[in-house]
């Protein structure tokens, strides 16, 4: 994986991961791309045929962190919807050049 920096010189990451529960239907990906944008993330969330969540976040290494750490947080908020039963380790990867923005898909 290439290393990549930030103006700031910060490490920009790509992570994927998977979560798992009941996290379709119930406004989960909504949530996810409102707390990614606050972070200043870009990426994407989008349902899986298996009921699963993929979550791609792509920026600076310690705002991906925190991220993760959020969708993990358990017990969940109170805000967060859904149930998240399980989030895989995420996926590390070069960040892709002109990705702007968080959608849901």
């Amino acid at each position: 994986m290439g290393l990549a920096r930030d103006d700031d010189g910060d490490e920009i990451i790509r992570a994927t991961v998977f979560v798992r529960g009941r996290v379709q239907g119930v406004g989960f990906r909504w949530w996810t791309r409102a707390r990614a944008l606050e972070l200043g993330l870009a990426g994407h969330a989008r349902n899986t045929d298996d009921g699963r969540v993929e979550v791609v976040a792509q920026g600076p290494r310690a705002d991906v962190a925190a991220l993760v750490h959020l969708l993990r947080e358990w017990p969940s908020t109170a805000e967060r919807p859904g149930r998240v039963e399980s989030v895989s380790q995420p996926s590390l990867s070069a960040p892709r050049e002109g990705v702007e923005g968080f959608r849901e898909r």
